[in-house]
């Protein structure tokens, strides 16, 4: 007989378990006006959104509609219909599903659920990228998410955390915004290391870290003045192709950031490209330098993983509210397989872990029994009894 519930009651559970979600509700006044329509449903309907694949409210309803039977474990009576819950995503906060995605996150990193990445470097800093991806929109649809004269797009701002690889902070903006502006909104601890691409460069900022102990690794821009106040010795054996202590002479650039940078010129072992990086780091090893920059990839990879394995491409609401949403949700479920990837034993790469989850979400096995053994045949359910019709 089997006595557990579905994957995906057995998740939500663990969920609402790491998190009082009745209290972020009632804080953010989630549920004043409704009418039955509880925020737990709408939490799970869009959960089932991205782990299901579902690319409408349409296949959202139809996909639960088919497991009617099979919604009592997760505290749903019954599917919610189509206008309901577009309703619900176009006027509850989004505000709910941020905090509820960083209480996860929290609980997550506290109690080692997410693991923890082998360590690159031998120093202890905190090491962070910094970066944002656009999400392209059809404006006929999204009019008020206007980039330019015929399209339309929103901005996903993130900084990674290299100990596991998830966000420490992320903002939605419309894709107009510069992404040197949003710099400004990062509460860097002193001694943490962040690695930027050279759109954030902003010397203004990085005097204000270079202030607070914060240092940066970057790309320099090719427009940049400088003079060179000495020339550090190279590595005998690496990629490093100069090494220079330098101060910016562009024009009131002695009073934005009068402090001594350095400058590293090094190539890609795999592409063979020259880059040119310009840090406030003064004492790594250049190769090191280099080596922090090209980790900075995790955060594009972060950006690809998003996109491919959770719904951020196509949206089931045209409101900035129900986009809004959607993202927050999105990140809720990154939070989730990731956690579940960290759980298993089968092996499977992150994408694999998505699809295999995809596929099994109303199995009825021991989650972490799946997770270790996904191909053994689950518990079998008594058949009823046949009946017999006299002909």
């Amino acid at each position: 007989m089997v006595n557990v519930s579905s994957l995906f009651g057995q998740i939500v559970s663990e969920l609402f378990t790491a998190v009082n979600f009745d209290n972020l509700v009632a804080k953010w006044g989630a549920e004043r006006h409704a009418k039955g329509f509880r925020s737990k449903t709408q939490l799970i309907s869009m959960l089932f959104c991205h782990l299901a694949g579902a690319d409408s409210l349409r296949e959202i309803v139809n996909g639960l509609s088919c497991c009617n039977g099979k919604l009592v474990h997760l505290g749903i009576k019954e599917p919610p219909r189509r206008s309901t819950l577009s309703y619900a995503n176009n006027h509850r906060k989004a505000e709910l599903f941020e905090e509820l995605f960083w209480r996860l996150s929290d609980h997550f990193r506290s109690t080692g659920s997410m693991g923890c990445r082998k360590k690159k470097f031998r120093f202890k800093n905190k090491l962070l990228s910094f970066d944002s991806t656009t999400i392209s929109l059809c404006l006929s649809l999204f009019p008020w998410a206007e980039f330019r004269r015929a399209k339309g797009g929103v901005k996903v701002h993130v900084l990674l955390d290299h100990d596991d690889y998830m966000p420490s902070f992320v903002s939605i903006t419309d894709a107009k915004t510069h992404d040197s502006r949003m710099s400004k909104e990062l509460a860097l601890k002193p001694g943490s290391i962040v690695a930027l691409d050279r759109g954030y460069v902003d010397f203004g900022q990085f005097r204000a870290w270079t202030d607070q102990g914060v240092f940066f690794v970057t790309r320099m821009k090719d427009n940049c003045v400088y003079s060179v106040d000495k020339v550090r010795p190279l590595p005998e054996n690496g990629h490093v192709l100069s090494d220079e202590i330098v101060r910016l002479t562009g024009t009131g650039m002695e009073e934005k950031y009068p402090e001594p940078l350095r400058r590293i010129t090094a190539e890609n072992p795999e592409t063979g490209e020259n880059i040119v990086l310009l840090t406030n780091h003064l004492r790594f090893a250049a190769s090191t330098i280099g080596e922090i920059y090209r980790d900075r990839w995790e955060i594009e990879l972060f950006f690809k993983t998003l996109k491919q394995n959770l719904k951020v491409k196509t949206f089931v609401g045209e409101s900035e509210n129900a986009l809004r949403i959607q993202i927050w949700t999105a990140l809720v479920s990154l939070l989730v397989i990731k956690w579940l990837h960290h759980l298993s034993k089968a092996g499977w790469s992150f994408s694999n872990m998505a699809t295999m989850l995809r596929l099994n979400l109303f199995t009825y096995r021991a989650l972490r029994a799946w997770l270790d053994e996904p191909y053994e045949t689950p518990p079998i359910v008594p058949e009823a009894e046949q009946l017999k019709f006299s002909l």
